[in-house]
């Protein structure tokens, strides 16, 4: 825990009964969940599951989606899509530090140096 014995986001710290309130969610369903793969709870020592505050973000996120009619292999999919996107943001984002200290270390041998973080998308239409 840290200083103010707050437990950080990933610290699995709720039993089901009080993830399954947080979350507005029936127990039985958080079992599922765990099941098919949605939401993976930490375990204690006893084998119980026991949920951090991302894993109860994560069960919202799953009932907002059931929410908007999609199936739960769909949402399993998204959460999959997602959690790729930020893992590659996040080595983007280390690339372009790499890249800038190099460029800064070396300005005789750099080409051109970005100019923001400006991205095109492109719609088919």
């Amino acid at each position: 825990m840290n200083l103010d014995s707050q437990p950080d986001d990933d610290q699995a710290v709720y039993v089901i009964s009080i993830a399954a309130e947080l979350s507005g969610m029936h127990p039985q369903t958080l079992r599922q969940y765990d099941r098919i793969g949605l939401v993976s709870p930490g375990r204690a020592s006893g084998r119980g599951r026991r949920y951090s505050l991302r894993d109860i973000a994560s069960l919202r996120n799953i009932q907002r989606l059931v929410g908007d009619g999609i199936n739960l292999a769909g949402i399993k999919r998204i959460m999959e899509l997602e959690s790729a996107v930020a893992n590659m943001a996040l080595e983007v984002a280390i690339l372009r530090t790499e890249v800038d200290a190099l460029i800064a270390a070396n300005p005789t041998k750099a080409i051109a140096k970005r100019s923001g973080q400006s991205v095109m998308i492109y719609k088919e239409e």
